[in-house]
């Protein structure tokens, strides 16, 4: 990076930080702290509904993603809209009318105290868990950029990000939001622009786009029902249905930002404004990442894009094996430019068979090429001991830095720090929320003062962003990190999907049962995924139907005399 490069990214990163602290003043009293005295306009809490999701492993992992799989993970967020009208009609209202500081304060009213203590736990590990991946993204970039050691640079945004968090409260997370989903778009419409402009002089978008479509790059619908298969129509459409229903509806960083809009109307529109901008949003930066595919088509992509464990290898013991590779790379991707140029060439003529017999030189030479770079990796992993090694989270940080020109790298590096400083208070802020009235101000010390509470919800931020940082140091080899945060969030939305289900739908249902019925949901999760193969989109259904189901049944169990009054249905 260049000095240009490093003012970009210091004057945003001084903003951002000078911008969250600057809320203080508007964070003295609890509501104002955890709710922004529920105040905000709904395009605002619309764009932080968004902003809290699209992070820095939307930008690193899912441009990632479809480079190497890509545009068919677009399938993940089909069940979306259909879910924020779900959530509109019900769960909105219906908090607001509660006037909850948090979604599982709801369920000591219909329940007890252990229900809601236990849905909140379940949400502070999950959610604690999630914003460390979210950590670790960033992470990756700076490690790559500075050639930092990955640890040093995890705990450096981890903690500077707590910092303002810890001070701003919701209402500097929700307007630094704002700013950050600006400055996003304009630097991916930047990336785009400039990806275009190299392509070779005689390839279009459309040649391009051909390319990648005829290795299934494109595809965006896959209908076969298989409960194995990763993304398909089905598993969006109910496993992403569940999944969105959980996490918009059940998890408190998502819940606090519409407790923050000034009406219910303003929330529900808030939510709206996602649910139909959300896909569109997704298939760009994935359409971002299949264009960054196809300028390596013609651009020499390296053998490895961990530049760190490609140094390791290219220097250590077996690095004449490390050479051999090396050659053998440049030659098939020598030999896939040329099957890439003649396809686009045949593409342009009217011959059928031409050009029917060049797709599949094309097809047949990529193929080489992934089976060389795929011998690439296995090599890392066996001559530097990376036993989980994978790379497809550098791709893009890799690729900005070798490819953008002076400026544009520091715009992007900067629209990447700023959306993970974003979500990484926004999930920090409902940590510390959850923490502080869940289980703080309702089992410890109810009585204390508003600058008590405010105190311990910055306390609490502290704490969460340590742990958070300590998480991410583990989650930055476990694969695709768009992939990850869900997985990680999979294990839980389900069941605390059920136990909402069983307090609005279930008139039956009964403390004992939405206790167990939770433990029992959580269990069946783990269960699939220890000895099934069954991906983890469905887990989100199972653990829904298993919660609902035992407790349901378990309910039955409790007679009506032993009820307190206020729960008798």
């Amino acid at each position: 990076m260049k000095l240009l490069d490093w003012l970009i990214v210091a004057a945003y990163l001084v903003y951002v930080i000078w911008d969250g602290i600057r809320m203080t003043k508007n964070s003295g009293n609890v509501e104002g702290y955890f709710l922004a005295n529920r105040s905000l306009p709904w395009w605002a809490v619309g764009l932080s509904v968004m902003a809290t999701q699209l992070s820095a492993i939307t930008l690193v992992g899912t441009t990632g993603q479809a480079y190497s799989d890509g545009m068919r993970f677009i399938q993940f967020y089909y069940g979306l809209p259909l879910a924020m009208i779900i959530l509109c009609i019900t769960v909105v209202p219906f908090f607001r009318r509660a006037n909850v500081y948090t979604a599982y304060e709801y369920l000591e009213k219909r329940f007890d105290v252990r229900v809601r203590t236990l849905t909140s736990f379940f949400f502070l590990l999950s959610r604690g868990l999630g914003v460390g991946v979210i950590i670790s993204a960033p992470s990756i970039v700076l490690s790559i950029v500075l050639g930092w050691n990955l640890i040093f640079t995890i705990f450096a945004i981890g903690l500077t990000t707590t910092v303002y968090t810890m001070f701003g409260g919701v209402q500097a997370v929700t307007w630094t939001d704002v700013k950050q989903m600006c400055i996003i778009f304009f630097g991916l419409g930047v990336v785009l622009l400039v990806i275009l402009s190299n392509f070779p002089a005689d390839v279009s978008l459309t040649d391009g786009l051909h390319l990648a479509g005829s290795l299934g790059k494109l595809n965006t619908v896959d209908t076969s029902f298989n409960l194995t298969e990763k993304y398909t129509l089905w598993s969006g459409l109910i496993g992403g249905l569940f999944l969105m229903l959980g996490y918009f509806g059940c998890d408190q960083s998502q819940v606090q930002r519409y407790l923050t809009a000034k009406s219910v109307d303003e929330g529900r529109t808030s939510l709206l404004m996602s649910a139909f901008l959300k896909i569109p949003m997704q298939f760009f930066i994935l359409l971002i990442g299949v264009l960054v595919f196809v300028f390596y088509q013609f651009n020499a992509p390296p053998m490895i894009f961990n530049s760190v464990q490609a140094e390791k290898a290219a220097d250590g013991t077996r690095a004449a094996e490390y050479k051999m590779l090396e050659n053998e790379y440049k030659l098939v991707h020598t030999l896939r430019e040329k099957a890439a140029l003649d396809f686009v060439s045949a593409e342009k003529q009217t011959d059928e068979t031409a050009s029917a017999i060049a797709r599949k030189d094309y097809i047949q030479a990529n193929d080489e090429f992934n089976k060389t770079r795929k011998n690439a990796v296995e090599f890392i992993k066996s001559a530097n001991g990376e036993k989980d090694f994978n790379d497809v989270n550098y791709v893009f940080p890799t690729f900005v830095v070798q490819n953008m020109p002076m400026g544009v790298i520091g715009l992007i590096i900067a629209a990447i720090f700023a959306a993970a400083m974003s979500s990484i208070a926004a999930e920090l802020n409902a940590l510390a929320t959850a923490t502080t009235i869940d289980f703080y101000r309702r089992l410890y010390k109810p009585d204390a003062t508003d600058a008590h509470f405010v105190a311990v919800g910055r306390i609490s931020t502290f704490i969460w962003g340590i742990f958070a940082c300590i998480v991410a140091i583990y989650a930055a080899n476990l694969g695709s990190l768009i992939e990850v945060v869900n997985k990680f969030g999979s294990f839980f939305y389900g069941s605390l999907l059920g136990v909402f289900v069983l307090a609005f739908v279930v008139k039956r249902a009964r403390a004992r049962g939405a206790f167990f019925g939770l433990l029992f949901g959580i269990a069946s999760v783990w269960i699939a995924s220890f000895y099934t193969d069954i991906e983890f989109l469905w887990f989100n259904v199972i653990g829904c139907l298993v919660t609902v189901l035992f407790g349901y049944l378990i309910s039955l169990t409790v007679r009506e005399g032993d009820l307190p009054t206020n729960v008798r249905g």
